[in-house]
């Protein structure tokens, strides 16, 4: 075939490039700049095309090109006109693909798909790591569940991979500003560069990332019924991921813009860092599912050496120019365009690895209670079987104490104020070996994490770790405070809250009754109760 490469000479167009001509077509890098391309074709058996896709196309349809890849971007910033160059593609009988990973250009390709019907041509949208080789790999892991519940990418980049000025442009750009992602069902507010998690790659590799937004957060819940969809990425130097943590709160207080100086200096002090870390890279993709009544996470962990983790991008469209004719006509996000053994096969001459890691899931609760949990009553049970996020939503009524002292220690915790009666959602989400419980009433939250040490269930509030004399009676599941600590500091039982927590079903619903008494003078700190579905 013969293929032009829009952006050819850049970081991920560059490995594109490569990719296409050890597959023996004939490529052309077309590009504004004609010493760049000029440069890059010095070493490579390529043409070259100066070209501007904001202006002049013309140039394109008189090389006889048989598909067009934009390697280029950053597509958030395509302007008024984004599909023009998809759009011209189509009407001159050319098939087109891109590298896209911003969600609304991505999604919004769809809306050529008559034309390109009509044309006999394909657009794929995203033919790169998101959504196309993350859809792949979902669709193979899931091939044979009864319910898939959530999907989880991160991309994981070693330091050493070099960064174009449009990827970086891309995170900063949306650094900080909330994104919708799906979250036990239900769309919820995220913002950019948030909630950080760690995954292990294996081979020794463990790396933290930070949620973003790609197309998968939009697409793939109606297309494969996912509960929840979750993506994050995160870069191989703590310095350089809590920089972008740190500019995503900021940001996201103060509304301010990214101007070109910043995303200049950050990409000098990068170049700086290069000699810091490692050329290795991953990705991983996991799929928590249900088979009958078992619960399992399937994950599959990809490892790039040797520098080879800025070709997996172009992967995709790789396999895809490989057999032109067996992609439909149409236009849409390339979300299942190649299969997972294609991707595999097209990753075969790069130095990358992959593996498959599945593990039955006992949620917390079950795992902490045993045969106890199972004389629950149904309700509570379901309750806290949370083998991925669960929401509960429902009403309560809080009570607060009056004191001083226990208004300072309600305050310290964001207990909620008094009400009522007062709308409440409750998000519990596994965390590692924990859950991390989040309760919403009204527009206040506060948060707690559940973990087992030392052979208790412990809740976490901020520096505050408690222990917990978790029990069933009464039909009920009881949750008193056993002991403590400040950070590291045991806290003497006088200065322990007195816990009288309790879950248990009436009236066909499931309840909830905690009231808190404050250390010291045992006043009441906060007393909510009410019930969830």
């Amino acid at each position: 075939m013969k293929i032009v490469v829009l952006g050819g000479y850049g970081v991920f167009g560059s490995k594109l490039v490569a990719l296409l001509l050890r597959d023996g077509h004939q490529v052309i890098v077309a590009g504004r700049s004609a010493t760049k391309a000029k440069a890059f074709a010095g070493g490579h058996d390529v043409r070259v095309l100066v070209l501007d896709r904001a202006g002049d196309l013309a140039p394109l349809w008189q090389v006889g090109a048989d598909a067009v890849v934009d390697a280029a971007g950053p597509f958030h910033a395509y302007g008024d006109d984004p599909y023009r160059l998809a759009q011209q593609c189509v009407s001159n009988g050319v098939h087109y693909l891109d590298l896209a990973d911003d969600p609304a250009f991505c999604a919004g390709i769809a809306g050529l798909d008559d034309a390109a019907r009509a044309a006999g041509v394909f657009v794929l949208s995203g033919a790169s790591s998101v959504p196309a080789i993350s859809s792949a790999v979902v669709a193979d892991l899931a091939a044979d569940a009864d319910e898939v519940d959530m999907i989880s990418t991160a991309i994981l980049p070693g330091n050493r991979a070099p960064r174009g000025r449009a990827v970086v442009e891309s995170i900063l750009n949306q650094c900080g500003r909330p994104f919708e992602a799906r979250i036990a069902g239900q769309p919820a507010s995220v913002r950019s560069w948030s909630r950080p998690a760690v995954f292990d790659l294996g081979q020794g590799i463990s790396r933290k990332a930070w949620m973003m937004e790609v197309p998968d957060n939009r697409l793939f819940g109606p297309v494969f019924g996912a509960r929840s969809v979750l993506f994050r990425a995160g870069m191989e130097l703590a310095v350089m991921n809590h920089t972008l943590a740190a500019v995503s709160w900021l940001r996201a207080r103060l509304g301010f813009g990214i101007p070109g100086w910043f995303i200049s200096l950050l990409l000098w002090i990068a170049e700086r860092l290069k000699p810091i870390g490692t050329d290795t890279g991953g990705m991983s993709v996991a799929v928590t599912m249900r088979r009958g009544a078992t619960w399992s996470r399937c994950t599959l962990r990809l490892v790039a050496v040797a520098g080879d983790g800025p070709s997996i991008p172009a992967v995709a469209s790789r396999v895809v120019l490989r057999d032109p004719a067996a992609v439909p006509a149409g236009a849409r996000p390339a979300i299942a365009a190649v299969s997972r053994a294609q991707v595999e096969e097209g990753m075969s001459d790069l130095a990358v690895t992959t593996e498959v890691v599945e593990e039955e899931i006992t949620p917390l609760f079950p795992r902490f209670l045993g045969a106890d949990f199972h004389a629950l009553p149904d309700l509570v049970q379901q309750a806290h079987i949370v083998p991925a996020p669960r929401r509960w939503t429902g009403r309560a009524r809080v009570t607060r104490g009056a004191s001083l002292w226990s208004r300072v220690l309600a305050a310290l915790f964001r207990f909620p104020a008094a009400t009522d009666d007062i709308p409440v959602s409750v998000l519990m989400t596994p965390i590692g070996d924990g859950e991390t419980w989040e309760r919403q009433f009204g527009s206040q939250t506060f948060r707690s994490h559940l973990r087992v040490a030392d052979g208790k269930m412990t809740e976490r509030f901020g520096p505050f770790t408690f222990k917990l004399g978790l029990h069933v009676a009464d039909n009920a599941l009881h949750f008193p405070v056993a002991s403590g600590h400040l950070g590291p500091i045991p806290l003497p039982r006088f200065l322990l809250p007195v816990s009288e927590a309790r879950e248990f079903v009436a009236g066909g619903r499931f309840n909830f009754d905690v009231k808190l008494r404050a250390p010291l003078t045992g006043a009441l700190m906060v007393h909510y109760q009410g019930w969830l579905t």
